[in-house]
């Protein structure tokens, strides 16, 4: 084979945990080290690595993120109590999502991967439906009391400026309850709405946003005051322009017309609703393997990353010996994503070329039958199915891989 590929500035690369990592690390041999010369800015983010720098490390990742330009990052634990005592954690420390999320004030956009053979489970969708979710604040950044018996709770402001505080009683409690208080910022709105207004325009898709601020007027009711200032004075004859609209609906109102569109939108959500509903487009065109991932800074730095968590039940498999069939195509897209991006930011159309034929070999792979086992059993019926390992399944897209790799090589 010809000289590998130079990538010019080094990626950020943050590792992970469970079976996440031990996938990471077969892509990274089988898929990418053969192919790149290049530089990569490692952070170990491994749950008990974050646990013995007090979570320090997930800090520098983001920072390193802010200098770099574009991270990836595989999937991480966010420790429960019971995880706390699992792996001796000096406590429950916050999401590293949430945490590089409020550094880099991003929003995180999601789409399904498609394949042929993979069909979703609506039957109307025809084409992808983007999750816009903004990625800061909510209940990933709240703050939580638990009430051991009666007294009166209250929302309290204090203003900077000396003024009087503002008070709001929240709940005369008779007895045991729970508290949970959280907050957004009008920047940070702003932000997601000038993104997902881009993002949609850049894609030439319809934008959707959807709240619930009949209930939550004050909150929630803030949300769709910024998009739609945000619509008015910036976006609405560029979005006239390019043959596309935007949408506000209700939230319940917007599932309902969701189960019963054709797609090929982008619909924009809260941080919970967008972690909510990503899932369930992933699930519905197929597994929870099978979408990507990239959160975005309005100062244009990329993040890309597995929307799955850790596959904790398989890697428990795994420490035991016994044979997985753990789907990666989310793990290989989130390496993909972030190379095919440097290439665009360092001017290395190669790179993104490379990044290109990765996803096809992995497409290609899962199309000519040869899948992991949560795919099996959603695929199309086809002599030629057959369910591999984790292993099997990695090694297959790298011999696509390699056969891509050599004819273009051969060609250009």
């Amino acid at each position: 084979m010809r000289d590998k590929i130079k990538v010019m500035t080094p990626i950020v690369e943050m590792d992970g945990d469970e079976m996440t990592r031990v996938m990471w690390a077969m892509i990274k041999k089988r898929l990418l080290l053969p192919y790149l010369d290049w530089k990569i800015d490692y952070y170990d983010l491994h749950v008990k690595h974050r646990d013995e720098t007090n979570d320090a490390v997930t800090v520098a990742a983001a920072e390193a993120v802010k200098r770099h330009g574009v991270g990836v990052k595989c999937a991480t634990i966010t420790p429960t109590p019971e995880r706390v005592r699992e792996y001796g954690l000096k406590k429950p420390w916050k999401s590293p999502n949430a945490t590089i999320r409020a550094i880099l004030d991003g929003t995180v956009f999601r789409a399904p991967i498609l394949a042929n053979n993979i069909k979703p489970f609506i039957r109307t969708w025809r084409r992808p439906i983007i999750i816009g979710r903004h990625a800061y604040g909510d209940v990933y950044d709240n703050t939580e009391i638990r009430v051991p018996g009666g007294g009166r709770a209250e929302l309290v402001f204090t203003p900077a400026d000396g003024s009087p505080p503002t008070r709001r009683e929240i709940h005369d409690f008779q007895g045991p309850g729970i508290l949970q208080a959280i907050h957004n910022t009008d920047a940070s709105i702003r932000s997601f709405a000038r993104a997902c207004f881009a993002y949609a325009l850049d894609r030439k898709v319809d934008l959707w946003f959807s709240t619930k601020d009949t209930i939550s007027k004050t909150y929630d009711g803030r949300f769709r005051a910024v998009f739609d200032e945000e619509y008015e004075s910036t976006w609405r004859e560029r979005f006239a322009a390019a043959g596309i609209s935007y949408f506000f609906t209700l939230i319940d109102d917007a599932v309902a017309r969701i189960v019963r569109s054709e797609g090929g939108i982008l619909w924009a959500l809260k941080n919970y609703d967008g972690d909510v509903m990503s899932d369930m487009v992933a699930s519905a065109c197929g597994s929870l393997a099978m979408m990507t991932s990239v959160l975005v800074s309005p100062d244009g730095r990329f993040e890309y990353e597995a929307a799955h968590g850790t596959v904790q039940k398989h890697y428990y498999k795994h420490l035991k010996g016994e044979e997985t069939s753990t789907n990666s195509m989310a793990l290989i897209f989130a390496w993909s994503g972030g190379l095919r991006k440097r290439g665009e930011l360092d001017g290395t159309p190669e790179v993104s070329a490379f990044a290109d034929l990765l996803e096809e070999a992995a497409i290609e792979t899962v199309e000519s039958g040869v899948m992991t086992g949560d795919l099996l059993a959603v695929a199309d019926p086809h002599p030629h199915n057959r369910r591999v390992t984790t292993e099997g399944f990695i090694e297959a897209v790298g011999e696509a891989l390699a056969a891509k790799v050599a004819s273009w090589r051969g060609t250009s």
